[in-house]
């Protein structure tokens, strides 16, 4: 899983409008996940955001980007793979 902070809301960011700036987070995953899953987790990104940044819950974006697993390599080895491996 990876996050990506959008550049306005780094810290080194000069943004006199910052109160204004919505938090965009991107996670990206291999899929496989349930529904409930990615919801508890983009519930628990935006309570993590709205206790560190002191912004409004309406204010968080996240969006998820999952990828097949054939399409998902770590190692050399596609995620496919890698579950075969690990069933031998």
């Amino acid at each position: 899983m990876h996050t990506t902070l959008n550049d306005r809301d780094k810290p080194d960011h000069d943004d006199s409008s910052r109160e204004k700036t919505m938090p965009e987070i991107t996670v990206s995953m291999a899929e496989g996940r349930t529904d409930e899953q990615k919801a508890g987790m983009m519930r628990d990104i935006t309570q993590a955001l709205v206790k560190n940044l002191g912004v409004d819950a309406d204010a968080v974006v996240i969006q998820i980007n999952e990828a097949p697993l054939r399409h998902k390599m770590k190692g050399g080895k596609t995620f496919v793979e890698r579950a075969a491996a690990a069933k031998k």
